[in-house]
């Protein structure tokens, strides 16, 4: 069991009645210096503090991700072995294909084991590239082969320096972001503080350094700083063009590092085609967005070799079907209040209903159910009916795809971040009902100026976006734990910029007959100095608590057992087990696997299933048959499954396969009334005994406090 212990050694408008006309097109960063030069100067020296002081700060948000690792493990002075088993359950999997790229002969030699790899899944060739997201491991593979930097770094700190790295542009990006909502870099330091002091919630990079989310997440939030960036009215062509194209480097970037991308980009999709149907983006400008998602699908589809899952994505026939469905419907933005709320409805009715054709339609056509146990999961989780699905369970079980927990929040409001973001949140979203009521009132065919004269709340673009962005992934994030760090970086972003915003205290100090210029800017740099000095002041100590507690990685029974396969077994001997300790068998040993953490296809998932019939109540021949079957020579059992008691009762594994088997549950508790009692013991424990059934299958090998390893004898 592996543990961590003690180191042993405003612009404001002419609606506030002090404000002159002429503010309107100033930005108020503060008060500029009268002058046309001036004015540029000054915007010049912002921008190069601003930008200064956001390089630094994503870098020591780097430095201090990567001091906790260290801190944490002690990773500079354990071994190879402990380091690698550091990288738990899949991310063991992917460091793994980087590690086999390194130690090829050469780099055709490398890529080609990656194509036609025959020790991820025994008895059966599959193509890496097109699996799984690897293709980042490929390229650092490539560059630490290529760079003169061997002799100065070995290849597991080249991995992980980068992905630390990366955090400095993720921060980087939301810094961005809040600045060019706010209109100050004020903003975007705020929301860098704020990621920092939440660290437990906004990521955990630290201690998963090779899951895919750590290399995606940094490219969303820059697609998200290019897309806020592009929705700015009046942009120039060559800046709209280099704009598009940050959008779609990082969107195919961010697609192609995490096989979750298309869930994500649906739900950005959805807030496109909310906003526009309520003429709160521009529509050309939305195209462009949608066209940009579905190319840089393709193109991963293409570099993934024609992956049928990405092809069968809901995302796909989304985006194609609003675009069809803009054609057909060119009226819909015209005509009266229910006029145009009918033919809303009938925009939603029409692109749903093509959406569910066009995915089944590719579905049957590809044959496609690599993703069926997701819907399967998202049926039960919301109600749709419980399952005895195993796959679905299995999710359902996991506390990462259960309910986001209430003490979340109390963490969150520790820094004030809750607090300030329900607050700016409350009032964008009342601004956002007023205009789309608004908009929906009046005819497209209306004179732009006619329009913003009759509405006493404007919502820029830009800001629709980011507080349709956060509104929908925050019911994400609420309805699945693993899914909150989408969430609650871009919560650091949105509350910093409605504290820095001159439009969000012009509303509020409306409402109470006090709005003027002045104290519009004293408010909004006021507040978030306060709040900085606040969070220096309470977070300080803990930070430097924490970075001072050195402890160390320990877990003996792992390293025990990697050391024995290394040194016992055959370099092509084929292991069965749980697909989080194959991860490890896999980085440590190159031995071949039955199975793996990498779920996301079928016959993968049917596998697993029957290799896990290890911990269910079958016969000692049922096991070695289903076992041998995939070739399997040695089976490693585990303690820590065998005898769950992390899990409550209906959750545990060996419930999960009991149920699905149609067997009763151990324990006390109901069960099902057509579950029957099974014909035969617990397979993990009866073999313990020793009993000639099992004994004349499987035989003993090692073992220790926590696992067991058993070797299969031959069929005869």
């Amino acid at each position: 069991m592996m543990s961590i212990r003690q180191r042993k050694a405003i612009r404001t408008t002419d609606v506030c009645e002090d404000a002159p006309a002429q503010e309107e097109n100033v930005k108020s960063e503060s008060k500029l210096p009268s002058g046309c030069t001036s004015r540029r100067l000054w915007k010049i020296l912002s921008f190069t503090i601003g930008g200064t002081i956001a390089l630094f700060v994503g870098l020591l948000t780097s430095v201090y991700l990567a001091t906790l690792h260290e801190n944490d493990l002690w990773f500079s002075n354990i071994k190879e072995v402990e380091r690698e088993i550091s990288f738990r359950t899949e991310c063991g999997l992917y460091y793994s294909y980087y590690k086999q790229m390194l130690e090829a002969p050469t780099l055709k030699q490398g890529l080609h084991g990656l194509i036609y790899d025959n020790k991820t899944e025994s008895m059966r060739t599959i193509n890496l590239l097109e699996r799984m997201n690897i293709y980042q491991e490929v390229f650092l593979s490539i560059l630490y082969r290529i760079l003169p930097i061997q002799k100065y770094l070995e290849p597991i700190y080249f991995y992980i320096y980068t992905l630390f790295g990366l955090q400095a542009i993720y921060v980087t990006a939301l810094y961005a972001t809040s600045w060019l909502l706010s209109g100050t870099w004020l903003s975007g330091l705020l929301a860098a503080f704020w990621y920092v002091t939440n660290r437990i919630d906004t990521t955990r990079v630290e201690f998963t350094v090779p899951l895919r989310e750590n290399w995606a997440l940094p490219f969303f939030a820059i697609q998200i700083a290019a897309i806020t960036y592009f929705l700015k009215p009046k942009l120039q062509p060559f800046s709209e063009r280099l704009t598009l194209l940050a959008i779609f480097i990082s969107t195919l970037l961010f697609s192609l590092t995490w096989q979750f991308n298309q869930f994500v980009m649906l739900m950005q999709a959805l807030v496109l085609f909310t906003l526009d149907s309520l003429d709160m983006l521009p529509a050309l400008k939305v195209t462009w967005l949608y066209v940009i998602q579905i190319a840089s699908l393709f193109l991963v589809c293409i570099l993934q070799f024609f992956n049928s899952m990405i092809l069968g994505s809901l995302l796909i026939s989304f985006n194609f079907s609003v675009l069809i469905v803009r054609k057909i419907q060119t009226n819909m933005k015209t005509g009266s209040f229910f006029n145009r709320l009918g033919k809303l409805l009938l925009h939603l009715f029409m692109v749903l209903c093509l959406t569910l054709f066009l995915n089944n339609v590719i579905k049957k056509t590809l044959n496609l159910k690599s993703d069926e146990h997701i819907f399967k999961f998202l049926k039960a989780k919301f109600g749709f009916g419980a399952t005895r699905d195993f796959d679905a369970n299995l999710y359902l079980c996991e506390e990462a795809f259960g309910l986001l927990p209430l003490n979340t929040f109390e963490r969150l409001s520790d820094t004030l971040l809750f607090y300030a973001y329900i607050f700016v949140l409350s009032i964008t979203v009342i601004a956002a009902i007023a205009v789309a009521f608004h908009n929906l009132s009046v005819s497209a065919n209306q004179h732009p100026m006619d329009k913003v004269r009759k509405c006493a709340v404007e919502l820029k673009p830009e800001t629709a976006y980011n507080l349709m962005h956060t509104i929908l992934f925050g019911f994400l994030a609420l309805s699945t734990m693993r899914m909150k760090y989408l969430w609650t970086s871009h919560m650091c972003v949105f509350a910093s910029f409605g504290l820095c915003s001159p439009e969000i205290w012009e509303l509020l100090l409306k409402l109470v007959h006090l709005c003027n210029s002045k104290r519009i800017c004293v408010i909004r740099y006021s507040v978030p100095i306060l709040i900085l000095l606040y969070l220096g002041c309470k977070v300080w100590p803990g930070m430097m608590a924490e970075l001072s507690e050195l402890r160390e990685f320990y877990d003996p029974d792992t390293v025990e057992l990697m050391h024995w396969i290394n040194s016992h077994t055959p370099r092509k001997a084929v292991f069965a087990g749980s697909m989080q300790l194959l991860a490890g068998v896999k980085l440590c040993t190159g031995r071949i696997l039955t199975n793996h953490p990498h779920y996301e296809d079928k016959s993968l998932r049917e596998r697993t299933k029957a290799v896990y019939q290890i911990y269910a109540k079958r016969s000692p021949e049922d096991v070695h048959a289903l076992l041998r079957s995939f070739g399997t020579d040695y089976v490693i059992l585990e303690d820590s499954i065998c005898y769950e008691r992390r899990h409550r009762r209906g959750c545990r594994l060996r419930d999960l396969l009991d149920v699905a088997n149609g067997h009763m549950m151990d324990g006390p508790g109901e069960n099902e009334p057509d579950l029957k009692a099974a014909d035969h013991p617990r397979f993990c424990a009866e073999i313990k005994r020793s009993l000639p059934p099992y004994t004349a299958h499987f035989t003993r090998v090692f073992q220790n406090k926590t696992f067991h390893v058993y070797k299969l004898t031959r069929n005869k």
